[in-house]
């Protein structure tokens, strides 16, 4: 293959081909690989702090765009607040507590678990998925880790007296509100519309414009859409998340942090003075998240032992640690 060839490649699925290596992978002492991404850092007044690969090329931001679907569903009139705009804006881990609201909700907005149009799955995280298969049950629109989100999307729609059965369409009120709200969030216009992996339309955005986003939330005015997403999340970080997810680890530990992960290896993160961080891994491997991401905080200037659970991502070798995955900027 050319070196042309090669560009064009790259230049077609978003990336660059000389993307920096954002993580090492090392075994026994050796270098066995290497995740190479972009980031990029936002000091507290929004200027660009750190820029690393092409930040400003569009990515699709997958489950980091959730605070931006609350906003929106908040903004067409759905009263949520507490847990239950937390798992509206959550991947959450399918743990006993998130079905349980999840099936809450939808009994409380007149619903069933079959109005969700998510995709059957097991829990996300797993140990819960093996918990639950063990039990008997079986893949569930209600344990698909969206389903909060989509529960909110439905009741919105029904409180405008929207179409219910096309609320996945873009050309839906719901999803053009929603569009709306990630163009005024992050600044820039969606670059292109697809399709999540919930379902959902998913809007492609650069990573400026997502750390963008996620500045906007918490220097947001009380009693906006926006900062009451925020402070939900915030408030209830394990309705985000889950126990054993980085995500809620963050946002308890680091004094109003809100951190939303990504499918495909993406993070956004934002501080309550501004600063803010948002990054893809280019080959989508969550493994390195936690180390990137780490180190992206010590950058902000964050310090807490918290990073250094996060940054734990060992390599095993005859059942020992042998070796570990490690940031590499």
């Amino acid at each position: 293959m050319t070196s042309s060839t090669l560009d064009a490649t790259a230049a077609r699925i978003g990336i660059s081909r000389l993307s920096p290596v954002l993580a090492e992978v090392v075994r026994s002492g050796f270098v066995e690989g290497v995740h190479r991404g972009s980031l990029v850092l936002l000091a507290a007044d929004g200027s660009v702090e750190l820029a690393l690969g092409d930040p400003a090329a569009p990515v699709y931001p997958r489950s980091a765009n959730k605070p931006m679907q609350a906003a929106a569903v908040l903004r067409a009139g759905l009263e949520l607040s507490g847990e239950r705009l937390a798992l509206a804006a959550a991947s959450h881990s399918g743990e006993t507590f998130h079905l349980e609201l999840a099936r809450t909700m939808l009994g409380e907005f007149g619903l069933s678990e079959e109005d969700l149009q998510t995709p059957p799955d097991l829990p996300l995280d797993p140990v819960e998925a093996e918990a639950y298969l063990a039990s008997g049950l079986a893949r569930h629109k209600v344990t698909m880790n969206c389903s909060g989100k989509h529960a909110a999307m439905i009741a919105a729609c029904a409180a405008n007296g929207w179409p219910t059965e096309t609320y996945l369409d873009p050309a839906h009120p719901l999803q053009r509100l929603v569009l709306d709200v990630v163009e005024t969030v992050t600044g820039e216009p969606v670059h292109h519309v697809g399709t999540d992996g919930c379902g959902a339309p998913l809007m492609a955005l650069s990573l400026t414009g997502l750390a963008r986003a996620f500045r906007s939330f918490v220097l947001a005015a009380p009693g906006t859409p926006e900062r009451a997403v925020a402070d939900a999340m915030r408030a209830h970080p394990e309705y985000v998340a889950g126990t054993r997810r980085p995500d809620t680890w963050i946002m308890r530990e680091v004094p109003g942090a809100l951190s939303k992960m990504g499918a495909e290896a993406v993070q956004a993160l934002a501080l309550p003075d501004g600063r803010a961080l948002a990054f893809k891994i280019d080959d989508g491997a969550a493994r390195a998240m936690g180390p990137v991401l780490a180190r992206a905080l010590a950058l902000l200037g964050v310090e807490s032992p918290v990073l250094a659970r996060i940054a734990e991502a060992p390599l095993l070798g005859g059942g020992q640690r042998v070796g570990e995955i490690r940031a590499a900027f």
